[in-house]
């Protein structure tokens, strides 16, 4: 491994000059995580960060959270990141720990969240020796972080951490990684406070883009007004521009009366409870919002970013509509999908000025041509695409989550989930009526991220319910985390959607390779009972519809982790979807509200 040189980035100029008082490097960085407000650190120890977990010790502002793995680590800041709005911390060690991590990180930089990673390493001398659990990280980090330090000097510790901290939470969020050689961790340095004001304190050279140019949003609305069958299209950027962005689109939609889908990632942004509010598009996405969006002569995204996921084959995309990007990364623009209007901010902002815009040029949308369109929304509601029907002895999963939504949805409910069948059912079937409620991995679609996520959203909001819908094979990536949660007394709750199959896989199988189930069955399941009670944990299960929602009860009540193991049809199918490389108007459908399959194998193309 090539030795590393120290972090080139440009310096954070201070407003206040480093302290004459010499500080050990490991109290250095405790006193930057204070400074900026960390209130918990997840992470696990190792040889190089012992000198951190010895300041750990000593004080007790900020708490520690001992995860099982390091890829819990990062999960679970990312579940208190998003719940709470604030950068998510972490903390592991050199070489496997740090490599552990990166998954998580990956899944932080997909999803947009912001997340501060401090990585031991080997003392500076031993760097590229291939010293014992040395890793290259800043390299192999690289590629899966918003930026990344080497910090050689412990006089520059304290002002990295600051700036990690504001490049994570400024402009698009992301993870930040700082790699610590345990000798600089344990040499004397000073001790720097962090930069006030404005950007160009803050940083010399990184200032994003947050207030859009006039012109572009005066384009955007103008277009807008125009419209005659127009789709607002959201993402994630809303949730992660914070609730102030979520009132404001609340109100954009109410003032022009569009309708209004979102990605898997904007769920909770507008209320499922809205009269203009379409349901999730894209792959599993309604019949309503596909056909919207196939259908429109003027998108407004704000907050996406045209994932493929949402896009599918893009020849196909939307073909006959102008297009609206708001975006505070000007690298998405047009990156995957050109656009007639960019407008490049933060959503809030460019939410405010569109608003004002609207309500100053006394803007109003062509109501003919508004209510047309939404007869013909209203039309393709009426197919209910969601249907189901549950009968017989065989839980179906849509149900289920039915069913824990009913039961829940008057609390103060988050949910996290893992990946696969069990994420789409939860993003179709647990409505959503407010931000930061809804936490599961959209871009790397990484199994194993809900039950950390959970933990990390239960130390977040103590008094919460937090419940991570979960597969049966998803649920074993990270099963270890169930140790987290007995440990500190965390009650969430792990709802296993149990179909004995890696149930997405097996579907894509079954429907596009000839029902050829290579390798998606799992056979060998461990008894979730048993598991959660070995763990200290309560574990139930249920496999008869009717006794559904006492199991989901009992689960709620219970002040401690449970492990609910829900029996499900295991031949359920997830749909509405469209298949790979087909446009929005070709999803395959289940069956309709009748209960009767729509062809004689209960597909169609519509």
């Amino acid at each position: 491994m090539a030795a590393q040189a120290a972090s080139k980035a440009p310096r954070v100029k201070a407003d206040a000059a480093p302290s004459e008082e010499l500080f050990v490097g490991a109290r250095i960085i405790l006193k930057a995580l204070e400074e900026q407000g960390v209130e918990v650190v997840f992470g696990y120890p190792g040889g190089a960060v012992l000198p951190i977990y010895d300041e750990l010790f000593k004080q007790n502002r900020i708490r520690h959270v001992l995860v099982r793995h390091e890829q819990g680590a990062v999960h679970a800041a990312e579940g208190y990141a998003r719940s709470t709005g604030k950068v998510g911390c972490v903390l592991v060690t050199s070489g496997p720990g740090a490599t552990n991590a990166v998954t998580g990180l990956m899944d932080a930089l997909m999803d947009s969240i912001p997340v501060v990673c401090l990585t031991g390493q080997v003392p500076t001398h031993l760097i590229g020796n291939d010293a014992f659990q040395e890793a290259d990280t800043v390299g192999i980090t690289r590629p899966c972080t918003k930026h990344n330090y080497l910090v050689k000097d412990a006089n520059l510790l304290a002002q990295t951490i600051h700036e990690a901290f504001y490049v994570a939470r400024s402009g698009r969020p992301g993870p930040v990684v700082v790699d610590l050689p345990k000798d600089v961790c344990m040499a004397m340095g000073h001790y720097t406070t962090a930069p006030r004001g404005t950007q160009r304190k803050q940083h010399k050279t990184y200032q994003p883009k947050t207030k859009p140019e006039a012109s572009a949003v005066a384009a955007a609305v103008a277009l807008m007004a125009s419209a005659k069958r127009p789709l607002f299209y959201t993402g994630g950027g809303i949730i992660n521009s914070g609730p102030k962005a979520s009132a404001l689109l609340r109100e954009l939609v109410e003032l022009t009366g569009f309708p209004i889908t979102s990605t898997l990632m904007g769920l909770g942004a507008y209320p499922a409870a809205g009269d203009k509010w379409l349901g999730m598009l894209g792959m599993h996405g309604t019949y309503e919002a596909n056909l919207a969006m196939h259908g429109c002569d003027v998108m407004i995204n704000i907050g996406a970013r045209f994932d493929d996921r949402i896009t599918g084959n893009l020849k196909f995309f939307s073909p006959d509509s102008k297009k609206i990007h708001v975006d505070i990364d000007a690298s998405s623009i047009n990156k995957n999908v050109i656009v007639e209007i960019p407008v490049i901010g933060d959503c809030t902002v460019v939410l405010e000025e569109m608003i004002a815009l609207w309500k100053a040029k006394r803007y109003q949308a062509d109501q003919k041509a508004l209510k047309a369109w939404l007869r013909q929304i209203a039309e393709w509601q009426g197919r209910d695409c969601l249907y189901y029907e549950q009968k017989g002895k065989l839980i179906k999963p849509q149900y289920a989550i039915q069913r824990l939504y009913e039961l829940t949805k008057n609390r103060e409910t988050y949910i996290t989930t893992e990946v696969g069948q069990h994420q789409m059912w939860a993003a179709q079937f647990y409505r959503f009526e407010h931000p930061n409620r809804w936490l599961t991995s959209g871009g790397l679609g990484t199994m194993g991220y809900g039950l950390p996520a959970a933990n990390g959203v239960q130390m977040a909001h103590p008094d919460a319910l937090v419940v991570d819908i979960a597969g049966e094979a998803s649920i074993m990536m990270n099963i270890q985390e169930l140790s987290t949660a007995v440990q500190y007394r965390l009650p969430v709750k792990v709802f296993i959607i149990n179909n004995q199959y890696m149930g997405m896989v097996r579907q894509w199988q079954e429907l596009l390779h000839g029902s050829r189930y290579s390798e998606s069955y799992s056979e060998a399941l461990p008894d979730f009972v048993k598991l959660a009670e070995a763990f200290g944990c309560v574990g139930m299960r249920v496999s008869d519809p009717a006794k559904m929602d006492d199991t989901i009860n009992e689960m709620i009540s219970v002040n401690r982790p449970v492990v609910c193991d829900v029996m499900v049809d295991p031949k359920e199918n997830c749909f509405p979807m469209i298949p790979s490389g087909k446009a929005h108007n070709e999803m395959i459908l289940g069956s309709d509200k009748t209960g009767k399959a729509i062809t004689g194998e209960g597909l169609a193309l519509v």
